[in-house]
């Protein structure tokens, strides 16, 4: 990639603070970042609209939506990734650790089949093709109250570009479900189960925790370390549960549910990352902590869009406001998460780092996204 582009008479978000100047993109890097409000010959007019770096998102439901739009519909899984892939850059993400599920429940009505290796087969395979428009990782959640977990993540391995392994944990009357009556409206209403058989449900995976879930905690943490993954907690309720995360060498939190567990992630040097929907809604969907509660009291980090792609740069907004602070609010969108799984080459408009960058307004305090840029070649 020789092309060259500057982009001028901008707002930089820079990690520490927004200046008006310009930024110069040559060979999918950054190579001359200038103040000012000059627009040389050739240079894009951007009219002091904001250029950030492209957006990190680390933890999204999204494709796992595109695979299968309504329940029971499957879709074919090029068309729904490149469909995901696409999204993604219209919204501003420029990096994404696309999540997938490892570990089942093997009984048909539970419908958690397995699905995560053939699904990264098909998006590595057009990855190589170079027919996505973003940076792809995997994530893998590893599903400890499961059937399956060792057998479905031992088909990964170092070539599978797994980025983050997360220890997740449903089983009911704990973490993200401690109330039931929470589990039991999803449940009934995802899968439309009756009261019976939602019983049998719960049932079977306490059963699959008691079984199985110490195993697979073990298995998964090896598996990350296998892979040179990042390893991250999921849902941690109590700082016993912290301290757990710690011992287990975890630096990355998805989603405390409580004050006192993301008091304790930073006691142990743990990032804390929650949710997008959450900061935009005011709350949890299933009545945990709120992520603007984390925020002003100063233990957030990290935002995923989780479930609404273009959740990510409203919630970075959000909380430029709320901290009085734009480039700290757009930090836990791009740099912030690129160090936390130890992307160096990214999430900072330096010279020498990839040319991932969005452009967007502000629209009565909405943003408005104006272009995305993936290793300097425009996308959306």
């Amino acid at each position: 990639m020789t092309d060259e582009l500057i982009l001028a008479n901008a707002t930089l978000v820079l990690p520490d603070e927004t200046l008006r100047g310009s930024v110069k993109l040559s060979g999918g890097e950054i190579t001359d970042v200038s103040t000012g409000t000059s627009v040389p010959t050739g240079a894009l007019d951007c009219e002091g609209d904001y250029i950030s770096p492209g957006m990190v998102e680390l933890h999204t439901d999204n494709l796992e939506r595109h695979i299968q739009p309504r329940p029971g519909v499957d879709w074919p899984h090029a068309a729904a990734i490149m469909a995901h892939d696409a999204e993604l850059a219209g919204t501003g993400i420029t990096t994404v650790f696309d999540a997938m599920r490892v570990g089942s429940v093997s009984r048909k009505e539970s419908r958690y089949g397995s699905y995560a290796r053939e699904l990264a087969s098909e998006m590595l395979e057009l990855r190589a093709a170079d027919a996505l428009k973003i940076s792809h990782f995997l994530h893998l959640r590893a599903e400890v109250c499961s059937d399956t977990l060792v057998e479905e993540i031992s088909a990964f391995g170092e070539a599978d570009r797994v980025g983050l392994v997360s220890l997740m944990d449903h089983t009911p009357g704990q973490r993200q479900f401690r109330d039931i009556s929470k589990l039991e409206a999803y449940v009934k209403g995802k899968h439309g189960f009756d009261e019976a058989a939602f019983q049998e449900h719960i049932a079977h995976l306490k059963t699959l925790r008691d079984t199985y879930g110490d195993l697979h905690e073990v298995e998964a943490v090896k598996a990350a370390r296998r892979f040179g993954a990042v390893l991250a907690s999921h849902d941690d309720t109590t700082a016993d549960q912290v301290v757990t995360s710690a011992a287990h060498g975890i630096h990355l939190a998805e989603f405390p549910t409580t004050v006192e567990a993301a008091r304790a992630c930073h006691a142990y040097n743990i990032k804390v990352m929650m949710g997008a929907p959450n900061l935009i809604r005011g709350g949890s969907h299933s009545g945990n902590v709120a992520a603007r509660e984390l925020a002003e009291l100063e233990l957030l980090d990290i935002v995923s869009s989780d479930y609404v792609p273009g959740a990510l740069l409203m919630s970075a907004v959000k909380l430029g406001e709320i901290w009085g602070d734009m480039a700290r609010g757009l930090g836990t969108v791009t740099h912030a998460p690129a160090g936390a799984v130890e992307l160096t080459d990214r999430g900072r408009i330096e010279p020498g780092k990839r040319a991932d960058l969005i452009r967007f307004k502000l629209i009565d305090g909405t943003p408005a996204l104006r272009g995305t840029w993936a290793r300097g070649q425009r996308v959306a």
